[in-house]
């Protein structure tokens, strides 16, 4: 079910759960509260972030949440909050979250409204499609306790950000039997024509004849067929922003492997359990470009995702092939579980063949991210300082952790094959991640280009705040986020769009 959300200058009487945000002086934001510092510190409450506790208050539960101070008191916090106000009030009707007296500061109320609405959306989503129970609780309205009760617009974009990353979601925790390549394309194609999306879907033909090399190699063992999705927003007059007198243009490449049982390079068998989030990639990218007009986004945007799945039988490409790239380049395939990369150095030479000024790609690519920043934080790499920063900005106002790793030119020869330009694995046990990176860099080529590692953060193995086990859609707000402030790198000699 779906909550409606509504601001009001006052929590509403029949609110049966009202939440409030505290700092971590045990002091709440809300001057209408009064708390009992002594009764909050015997039960361990200190306002810090991620602190909850359940006071009973008669007819009304009163869900005090820490939120931290100063700078820890930021749009991820109040995201958390709202989450953990919608785990409380799961069986009630209608609850209220009192952010009178949250101005000023880095954290406008604006702000504080958006993720409050994006953190409840969140927690409050359930998948259930296949459960014989299909109990998503009962909350139906939450209103918004504020001063600045002429917010709708930050509820609007609330609920449209939180809507792209549920979409994300639901593509994701399908079984992969069911969400099958040419499935998530008729997906897309939907959200396309819902959206007013420009799209091309690749059928295995066309993949063959635009010289896909890289998808078809991965895709050859599978019985189901490959697809490659290419859709385009055009920003509406309104809402283009021009630079030098033209609209900027970013391109979002995303991994969409529906399945990797690791090809002949067979993953265990508790390897593969969770194998349908690789294609977390695919699903931003068609969450994304599917949010860009309902939130007015002023860039031209382009999606392209490469969709297989990679799978063993007597046709599967075997460790020693050798795959030839859309641009020529040739890669020894020498280990089939690293298949992320192959398709998605297809998927980066038709994102530089639309000359845009920026390319981002998304992808769970390396166990080896995990190994070196947890389940957690995404691994952030490019070839360009401005754009990194962009991308750094934008996932820190989105709450979505990420650090920046380097690509170091004299790791290179970690990728350097005997038999082709290059091999798909590095050296073992040795910067994993950063040679998938490197050899990424080279379909990027000298267009300012990010590639985003979320082999981590892009599945949940646990339930808190706004998180349930399962598909993340992480990165999705940090893609919004690019998109909606992105400024050009550098200056385009042709002036093209």
């Amino acid at each position: 079910m779906s909550i409606d959300f509504a601001l009001a200058s006052e929590p509403p009487q029949d609110a049966e759960v009202i939440g409030v945000p505290v700092a971590s002086e045990l002091e709440p934001f809300s001057e209408a509260v009064v708390l009992d510092a002594a009764r909050l510190e015997r039960r361990g409450f200190k306002g810090k972030a991620g602190d909850v506790a359940i006071l009973d208050e008669g007819d009304t539960l009163l869900v005090l949440i820490g939120v931290g101070k100063g700078e820890e008191a930021g749009q991820e916090a109040f995201r958390r909050a709202g989450g953990e106000l919608a785990r409380a009030a799961a069986h009630c009707a209608v609850a209220c979250f009192d952010l009178r007296g949250v101005a000023g500061g880095d954290l406008t109320t604006a702000a504080a409204i958006e993720a409050v609405v994006e953190g409840a959306m969140l927690a409050e989503h359930r998948f259930v499609e296949y459960k014989s129970d299909k109990d998503e609780g009962a909350l139906a309205r939450i209103v918004i306790a504020t001063d600045e009760p002429g917010a709708d617009g930050a509820v609007v974009r609330g609920i449209n950000i939180a809507e792209a990353v549920i979409l994300a979601r639901d593509l994701v925790d399908q079984p992969a039997g069911a969400m099958t390549p040419r499935r998530l394309a008729a997906v897309a194609s939907d959200v396309a024509a819902y959206t007013g999306l420009t799209i091309k879907v690749m059928d295995e033909d066309e993949i063959a004849a635009e010289r896909l090399g890289g998808l078809l190699g991965v895709a050859a063992g599978s019985e189901e067929p490959p697809r490659l999705v290419k859709m385009i927003y055009e920003p509406d007059a309104e809402n283009a922003r021009l630079v030098d007198g033209r609209v900027p243009t970013i391109a979002i490449v995303g991994k969409g492997i529906t399945f990797d049982s690791g090809g002949l390079s067979l993953k265990t068998g508790e390897g593969m359990m969770t194998m349908k989030t690789d294609m977390s990639g695919a699903a931003a990218v068609v969450a994304t470009l599917g949010a860009c007009r309902a939130l007015g986004v002023g860039c031209r945007v382009i999606g392209i995702a490469p969709i297989t799945e990679n799978m063993p039988s007597g046709r599967a490409t075997r460790p020693g092939d050798v795959l030839t790239i859309r641009n020529g380049m040739t890669i020894e395939v020498l280990n089939t579980d690293a298949e992320g990369r192959l398709v998605l150095a297809d998927g980066l030479c038709l994102a530089n063949e639309e000359e845009p000024d920026a390319i981002v790609d998304i992808a769970t690519l390396t166990g080896a991210c995990i190994v070196a920043l947890g389940k957690e934080i995404a691994g952030l790499m490019g070839n360009d300082d401005e754009l990194i920063a962009q991308v750094e900005q934008a996932s820190e106002r989105a709450g979505e952790s990420m650090w920046h790793l380097p690509l170091p030119a004299e790791y290179k020869k970690h990728i350097e094959s005997e038999v082709a330009d290059m091999k798909n694995i590095g050296k073992t046990g040795q910067a994993g991640t950063l040679s998938a990176g490197l050899l990424l860099a080279e379909f990027a080529g000298d267009t300012p280009w990010v590639h985003l590692d979320i082999a981590g953060p892009a599945r949940s193995e646990s339930e808190k705040h706004y998180l349930h086990k399962g598909a993340t859609g992480f990165g999705i707000r940090t893609l919004l986020e690019l998109v909606s402030t992105f400024e050009p790198t550098r200056a385009r000699e042709d002036g093209a769009n």
